[in-house]
C-alpha cells in the first residue's frame, strides 16, 4: 500500500501544470461603486461576525479588481439624489485610491451621463445639452483627458477603462445614437467618432501608461446582437483592447446562450472577453436555470460561468465581475432586489460566493493525496473547463486520455477520486480543452 501511495502521487505531482499564460492576468473583479453610499448609511461588512474594510475582505480570497462607475453629475445633483447621482468625480475618485492602497487593479466605468446609462437611456450631461456635434467630440476628448489626469495625478491610474456602459444603442443621444430609428451608416459614424475621442483622450493624459480599453455592451446571451454590434463597430475602425458583455441569467438567457454569444465572439473578434457585470441570488428568488437561489447556488452559477470562460477558442476568457456586489438592505433605498444577490447577507457577513470569484485567480495546479486505497486528485476553480488526463507511460505523448471518473464540484474546487491498481502506474495532468 505504501509503494502504491508513493507511486500514484509522485505521478501526478510530477507532471502537475504551471499555471497556464495569462491565468494570473484573470480578472477576478467586484463593481463596488456604491461602497461609500452604504458605509455612510451605517452598513457593516463582516467576517465571523467583525466589522471589516470590504476592500481587503475581497483582496484577502483572491480577488484582484474593483470596477467603479463615473457619472459627470455635479454637487447640487449628487446632493439631491445621492443613489443615482453620487458617483461623480468627487466621490470616485477618493474611492478609487483606497482600492489602488488595497491593492487591487481599477476597472473604470464611464458613464457620459448625470446618472445611469444603459441599454434604455444614454442622456447626455445636462452641461453639455447645447453643444453641436462638434463640441460634443472636443468635449469627450477633453473630458476623458481631464479624467484619467486627475485619477494619475492621485496615484490610482485605471488599469481599465470602460468607454461607456453598456452602449448597445450607442453613446450620448441623439447624437451618437445608433440601432433602430437610429440604424444609418451617419449616426454610426457619429458613434465611432464620439469613441475615438474619448479613446484618444485616455491615452494621451494616460501618456506611456495606457489602461486598457474596454466596449461594454448588455448582451452575454444574444449573439446576434452582439454580432450586429461589434461587427459595425468594426467598420468605424475603433481601437480597443476587450469585449464586455453583462450577463445576467433572469434577463439575457440560459448558460448556454451565454457559451454560445461568448465562443463565436473569441472566434470572430479574436479579442479577450470579460463578463464585465453578472450576479446571482442567494436567497429569495425562484431556481433560475436549475441552480438554486442560495449561497451554495452562488457558488455553482460562479462555477457554471467559469467553465464557459476558461475553456474559450484560444484562452480568450479574460475575467468576470460581479454587479452589486457591495448592496445590503438600508430603509427607504429601491435596490431592485441586489441587496439579495450581493456577496454579503443581510448582517453583513460574507457570503462564499466571494471566495469562489477569487479563487478564479489561482494558479491551476494538481494536487494529489491518499485517502483509504484511493487516490484524490483535486484542483482550484480557476482550472475550470479543464480536463484530468492520464497516461500509463510517460513516453505515449499521445496517449492521454481523459479520465472519466465522476468530478465533484464546490468551493473547494474541483475532486476526482481514483481506486488503487496495484499492477499499473498512471501518470495524470490537467489539459486545457
Amino acid at each position: 500500500m505504501r509503494w502504491a501511495l508513493a507511486r500514484w502521487l509522485l505521478a501526478a505531482l510530477a507532471v502537475a501544470p504551471r499555471s497556464a499564460a495569462g491565468d494570473d492576468e484573470f480578472i477576478a473583479g467586484a463593481d463596488m461603486s456604491h461602497l461609500v453610499f452604504f458605509e455612510d448609511r451605517g452598513v457593516v461588512y463582516r467576517e465571523s461576525g467583525r466589522g471589516r474594510d470590504a476592500l481587503l475582505l475581497l483582496k484577502e480570497r483572491g480577488l484582484n479588481c474593483v470596477r467603479l462607475r463615473l457619472f459627470t453629475s455635479d454637487a447640487q445633483q449628487a446632493a439631491a439624489n445621492p443613489y443615482n447621482s453620487a458617483n461623480n468625480l468627487d466621490y470616485t475618485l477618493p474611492l478609487a485610491v483606497r482600492v489602488k492602497r488595497a491593492g487591487l487593479q481599477l476597472l473604470l466605468d464611464f458613464h457620459y451621463s448625470d446618472s445611469w446609462a444603459d441599454p434604455g437611456k444614454q442622456t447626455k450631461p445636462a452641461a453639455w445639452t447645447n453643444l453641436t456635434f462638434a463640441q460634443l467630440e472636443q468635449r469627450m476628448y477633453e473630458y476623458n483627458s481631464n479624467t484619467i489626469a486627475a485619477f494619475q495625478a492621485a496615484g490610482a491610474l485605471p488599469d481599465i477603462v470602460q468607454v461607456g456602459n453598456e452602449v448597445i444603442g450607442g453613446v450620448l443621444w441623439p447624437e451618437g445614437r445608433v440601432g433602430g430609428a437610429f440604424e444609418t451608416p451617419a449616426q454610426w459614424s457619429q458613434f465611432g467618432r464620439l469613441l475615438k475621442a474619448a479613446i484618444r483622450g485616455i491615452k494621451d493624459a494616460a501618456a506611456g501608461s495606457s489602461p486598457r480599453i474596454m466596449i461594454h455592451i448588455d448582451r452575454g446571451g444574444d449573439w446576434s446582437g452582439t454580432q450586429w454590434f461589434f461587427d459595425r463597430l468594426q467598420q468605424q475602425q475603433v481601437e480597443f483592447d476587450l469585449i464586455g458583455l453583462s450577463y445576467y441569467p433572469w434577463w439575457h438567457g440560459s448558460l448556454n446562450a451565454l457559451r454560445t454569444c461568448l465562443r463565436n465572439a473569441a472566434q470572430r473578434y479574436s479579442r479577450p472577453i470579460v463578463v464585465a457585470e453578472t450576479a446571482f441570488p442567494w436567497t429569495n428568488a425562484a431556481d433560475i436555470f436549475g441552480i438554486p437561489a442560495t449561497p451554495a447556488g452562488q457558488v455553482e452559477f460562479v462555477i457554471e460561468v467559469a467553465k464557459i470562460l476558461k475553456s474559450l477558442p484560444g484562452r480568450r476568457g479574460a475575467g468576470l465581475v460581479w454587479w452589486g456586489t457591495e448592496y445590503q438592505w438600508v430603509p427607504g433605498v429601491a435596490l431592485a432586489g441586489f441587496d439579495q444577490r450581493s456577496f454579503f447577507d443581510r448582517s453583513g457577513e460574507i457570503l462564499p460566493v466571494a471566495s469562489a470569484v477569487g479563487q478564479l485567480t489561482a494558479p491551476v495546479r494538481l494536487h494529489a493525496r491518499w485517502e483509504g486505497g484511493t487516490l484524490e486528485l483535486n484542483w482550484p476553480l480557476s482550472g475550470a473547463g479543464w480536463s484530468l488526463v492520464s497516461v500509463t507511460h510517460l513516453g505515449a505523448v499521445d496517449g492521454w486520455l481523459r479520465v472519466t471518473n465522476a468530478v465533484e464540484e464546490g468551493l473547494e474546487g474541483f475532486k476526482v477520486r481514483v481506486p488503487d491498481r496495484a499492477d499499473q502506474s498512471r501518470f495524470f495532468r490537467l489539459r486545457a480543452d
